[in-house]
């Protein structure tokens, strides 16, 4: 649900009036009715308390592993549906509060990664970084003292009710052996705290970027900066540029630092920004290829090989099997974000999307009738997986 910009001015008066944990409890209830409506469920007192301590909920969080695209396995801490039916409510509440800084992109009310990739298009040098284990850089007194100072301003005999917050928001997690309370990578409000954590962050590299007349951005830890002319090399760009980083407590992280050149493929937040913001080569070959596989092989049989070549791919897949169809159209709704409605590649996939689902149910009928009719097409199926998996997407595709 959209907020109403009248619930918005009543989410800030409100908390600008919070004297005690009850003035709290009241206003993540007032956003859990806006959202929920008649499902709303009230959060009580002992159910806050109870989440609130970590000591007393010790396990407030799941934790899966996800994979990295450059290899790898990324931690992933979501939650419990208690713990997240307060943390959601909250994290509107301070998205209504908090204003991040006009560079920062991720996780941003109205910003995407196209708002990202497309202040860098069309530059002949690229320079990307990240910012090294950027969640559990920001632990307990940290988030605290974010909400001591503007705009949530709970210092003073409201100091209790910065903790309290706090620690809602932060988790005790082994991290390389050391026991360290911070920012759940996974849970809703740790994106929103980062970029309320980062305003000057983002306003001393800002700073630094119009010094160079060069362009800088920054989604979560993704970190951008392009230009016409290459000062990346430049030994006073890099030394104050790390001079600011240290400064506010992170680290950059070395394997993930790559200046990309003008004659080369230049990507941001997985984006191609050469001429215009685009998604790569393999994302449309995919989409086409599962649409191949429906086309020709019926909906069944296509979901069948999907699921196994999705599994594979993502490494890990929550809340049971995924549906092709539902998948197929999350790419497309992606695909129009990035391209537009009006992009010729986009209509032609999409028409051949609404072509398959009008007639799935008789496509459905008939191959649970018939059963594949000829052994040599699952064959042929089979065949262009296997090719999938060991030679990649781009050169599979190429067999049709």
């Amino acid at each position: 649900m959209k907020l109403e910009k009248k619930h918005t001015e009543t989410i800030k008066n409100q908390f600008a009036q919070i004297n005690s944990k009850k003035d709290i409890i009241d206003l993540i209830n007032y956003v859990n009715q806006l959202v929920y409506g008649k499902d709303f469920k009230p959060l009580t007192d002992k159910g806050f308390n109870y989440y609130a301590n970590p000591q007393v909920s010790k396990k407030r969080y799941k934790t899966f592993f996800v994979k990295k695209k450059s290899g790898g396995e990324r931690i992933i801490n979501s939650p419990v549906n208690g713990l997240k039916h307060i943390l959601r409510p909250l994290n509107v509440i301070l998205n209504s509060i908090a204003e991040p800084h006009h560079k920062a992109m991720g996780f941003v009310p109205n910003k995407s990664i196209v708002d990202n990739a497309i202040q860098h298009v069309n530059m002949h040098y690229v320079y990307n970084m990240d910012l090294k284990n950027f969640f559990h850089a920001f632990d307990r007194n940290r988030v605290k003292l974010g909400f001591m100072y503007p705009p949530f301003n709970l210092s003073g005999d409201l100091e209790p009710l910065a903790f309290l917050l706090a620690s809602l928001c932060t988790h005790p997690f082994e991290i390389e052996g050391e026991l360290k309370t911070v920012l759940p990578q996974g849970a809703p409000t740790s994106p929103t705290i980062t970029n309320m954590l980062c305003v000057k962050l983002d306003r001393r590299l800002n700073g630094l970027a119009k010094r160079f007349n060069i362009n800088y951005s920054r989604y979560a830890d993704d970190i951008t900066f392009s230009s016409q002319t290459n000062v990346f090399t430049k030994e006073e760009f890099l030394v104050e540029l790390n001079r600011i980083i240290k400064d506010q407590e992170f680290e950059i992280n070395p394997t993930k630092t790559r200046l990309q050149k003008t004659g080369y493929r230049k990507e941001v937040t997985g984006l191609v920004v050469n001429a215009k913001v685009n998604v790569n080569t393999r994302y449309i070959k995919q989409l086409r290829m599962w649409l191949y596989y429906w086309e020709n092989y019926g909906y069944a049989k296509a979901e069948q090989i999907f699921r196994r070549d999705y599994a594979i791919d993502k490494g890990h897949v929550k809340k049971g099997a995924p549906s092709l169809e539902n998948v197929l159209l999350g790419k497309l709704e992606y695909l129009k974000m990035v391209k537009g409605n009006t992009d010729p590649t986009y209509i032609k996939l999409y028409k051949r999307y609404t072509k398959l689902i009008g007639g799935k149910e008789s496509c459905m009928s008939n191959n649970s009738s018939k059963k594949i009719e000829e052994k040599s097409q699952d064959k042929n199926l089979l065949q262009i997986v296997e090719s999938i998996f060991v030679n990649g997407i781009e050169k599979a595709m190429d067999k049709y």
